[in-house]
Parts: C-alpha cells; sequence; structure tokens
C-alpha cells in the first residue's frame, strides 16, 4: 500500500510540476485541427463507399 501512496504523490508532483500544459489558444487550435481532419477523412470514406457501391451493383447487374 505504501508504495501505491507513493506513486500517487509522484505522478501528482510531476503533472503539476514538469509537465507542461498547451495555452487554451494551442488547445482550441488542435481541437480544430482535428474536427476539420475528422470531417475529411469522413468525407473521402463516404466517397469511397459511394465508388464501391456503384462498382458493385454494375457487376452484379450484369
Amino acid at each position: 500500500m505504501r508504495k501505491f501512496i507513493n506513486y500517487l504523490k509522484e505522478s501528482y508532483a510531476e503533472l503539476t510540476k514538469k509537465v507542461s500544459w498547451p495555452s487554451w489558444d494551442k488547445l482550441q487550435n488542435s481541437a480544430v485541427v482535428v474536427m476539420v481532419a475528422s470531417v475529411i477523412l469522413a468525407l473521402l470514406i463516404l466517397a469511397i463507399d459511394f465508388c464501391i457501391k456503384h462498382v458493385m451493383t454494375f457487376i452484379y447487374t450484369l
């Protein structure tokens, strides 16, 4: 139990004194980049799915 308590104390000290947290502006910019990238990836997958659907429909109607 003593090792666990020591681990918690060291983790807290590291998170409060050694970690450099991003500023609010940088955090917002990063969130916007992630959202835009997610939308682009979703649209790309939608386009690929649309193309594959039409190709498979064409093949099955032969």
